[in-house]
């Protein structure tokens, strides 16, 4: 019977896209978060967080952050060669934003979903209920930033928070 219970709770953690501790334990991921200028000016703080926490997750560390040119375009260097680049980098540096690290099983996957499409316009219609429905404009003015794999969020965890630095490189991703 016992073995039967701990076969079902192996099964269960392989078969969710969580990794398990070889105690069988689900590991918690961390990813970063970042509320974008337009999400920080425009009041939408206080209701992503509740969001969060609501959805599951822990705010291990927050920061604002005013990003200087060099700093936007450090962080979105693999657009650098992309036609929205200059404007993104012009966007990013026009107001403070909110770094955070969250933690959650599953939560690179999970941020993703929750926050819903890039372009903001989409998510209005497909996903009425993501954080980018809730208070983003558009592809660009999108409110909200979410690492989109491990190496990803890892890099960008560093990136803001120096104490979670790792030798990992960096490697490209796709989300604004």
């Amino acid at each position: 019977m016992i073995l039967r219970i701990v076969g079902f709770f192996i099964l269960v953690c392989i078969s969710s896209s969580s990794r398990c501790l070889s105690n069988g334990i689900a590991e918690r991921e961390k990813t970063l978060a970042m509320i974008k200028p337009d999400g920080l000016s425009g009041n939408y703080t206080d209701g992503i967080k509740k969001v969060i926490l609501e959805s599951g997750f822990r705010i291990l560390r927050e920061r604002v952050v005013q990003l200087d040119e060099n700093g936007a375009a450090t962080f979105y260097a693999e657009h650098s060669s992309r036609s929205f680049f200059s404007s993104l980098i012009k966007y990013m540096t026009s107001g403070p934003a909110l770094a955070m690290v969250l933690e959650k099983e599953n939560a690179i996957a999970d941020w993703r979903t929750l926050i819903g499409p890039t372009d903001a316009r989409k998510a209005k219609i497909t996903h009425p209920h993501s954080i980018r429905a809730m208070c983003g404009l558009d592809s660009e003015k999108n409110c909200i930033h979410g690492s989109d794999s491990p190496q990803s969020a890892q890099r960008e965890m560093s990136f803001f928070f120096k104490e979670m630095s790792s030798d990992e490189t960096i490697t490209t991703h796709d989300e604004l």
